[in-house]
């Protein structure tokens, strides 16, 4: 059985490696694809093209427009000077925010009143508008509380002015940075797409040309076959996902805290969910474009039910329930809590169990259709 399935993981091999092509899509791509994604995810907003529209121009309103342009937020790139150019640059998409001080703001504010500001700003993107309007929000309660401090001074009451001071910590990720939270689920869905595609496209092959007669009447038992075919595709992952892994903690300096071996035995088990899938997938094709239509459309649903960009909490109670059956939604929690989290066996138990069963039910039944295929 043994010198069987080595016979085929050789002629697999040879068949892989034998195109330079096949090469550049299984090592280069995915390094291409790590470092693409690594600076294209990223949630963290530290450039807002902004407009000035002042129209009080007094010491007041330009010391509150000090305090936006100075964070490391606000960018003033263009100045405006009537109400027509301020829809214009939203409209046009010039400037993400406009921030807008009408006359009478210093005026209010030296005579103890209330004192309003404008900002508009675009709203297409609702995430990206609530993270500046956060952003504004801090900058005006400083400005506010600078304001009530310096009236307390004068009239002699220094230190009289209450505050409450907040002192926070991050865990696992400390500088808060979006990139080392979504680099990880980068990784996963890296792995998820290769491992899906290879084995698919690989086995629809054998049928496109006709060697997959021939494999069948030779002495090779069908799980033979199905142990050679998938090993080699596997054996391409697991070296895929540490060269990533590699790039990924070297060019973008994404901590992994956890044990590499924890990872590769992880992946190992996510894989085997996968390369079944892979499987069925080729027993349903009868020719590679079907083979690729349909694990483009396995693999989109897999990504968004998985947690990878958009939180599972936040989805409808229906849609939480199918992503329970979606294995890429338990791998993503073990790669990101080893990655950042640094935890262990001890911990990722919880997933990497229901991850098995998944496993373990897809192989059997991609094992039995391609087994009724083959007959």
């Amino acid at each position: 059985m043994f010198e069987r399935i080595k016979a085929i993981l050789i002629k697999e091999f040879k068949q892989i490696f034998r195109d330079p092509r096949m090469k550049t899509v299984i090592f280069i791509t995915p390094l291409i694809q790590i470092i693409l994604f690594g600076y294209a995810a990223n949630k963290d907003i530290t450039y807002i093209p902004t407009a000035i529209y002042d129209r009080d121009n007094t010491k007041e309103s330009r010391e509150l427009l000090r305090k936006f342009t100075y964070s490391k937020y606000f960018v003033p790139e263009r100045y405006i000077y009537n109400d027509k150019e301020q829809n214009l640059v939203l409209d046009k998409g010039l400037s993400s925010v406009v921030i807008r001080i009408d006359r009478g703001f210093g005026r209010n504010l030296k005579a103890g009143k209330s004192a309003d500001i404008q900002l508009a700003y675009d709203g297409t993107d609702s995430n990206t508008a609530m993270v500046i309007m956060g952003y504004a929000n801090s900058i005006i309660s400083k400005y506010q509380y600078d304001l009530l401090k310096e009236e307390a001074d004068s009239v002699g009451k220094i230190g009289s002015l209450p505050s409450v001071g907040l002192e926070d910590r991050a865990w696992f990720n400390g500088n808060l940075v979006s990139r080392n939270y979504y680099l990880p689920g980068v990784i996963a869905t890296i792995v998820t797409m290769m491992s899906l595609l290879l084995t698919a496209m690989a086995i629809v092959k054998e049928k496109e040309i006709g060697t997959m007669e021939q494999l069948t009447v030779s002495p090779l038992k069908p799980i033979e076959l199905i142990v050679g075919k998938l090993l080699p595709f596997g054996a391409i992952a697991l070296v895929q996902i540490t060269l990533i892994t590699i790039l990924g903690v070297l060019w973008f300096e994404v901590p992994l805290r956890g044990n590499l071996l924890l990872l590769l035995f992880s992946t190992c088990i996510y894989l085997f969910t996968t390369l079944g899938i892979g499987l069925f997938i080729s027993t349903i094709s009868s020719t590679q474009q079907e083979a690729m239509m349909s694990v483009f459309l396995f693999y989109q649903p897999t990504v968004l039910l998985s947690g990878f960009a958009y939180p599972i909490i936040n989805m409808p109670q229906i849609i939480q329930w199918f992503t329970f059956l979606n294995p890429l939604r338990y791998f993503m929690v073990v790669i990101r809590s080893i990655f950042l989290k640094g935890v262990g066996l001890d911990i990722l138990w919880t997933q990497l169990l229901p991850l098995v069963a998944i496993g373990i039910f897809v192989v059997v039944l991609s094992t039995l259709k391609f087994r009724k295929s083959m007959g």
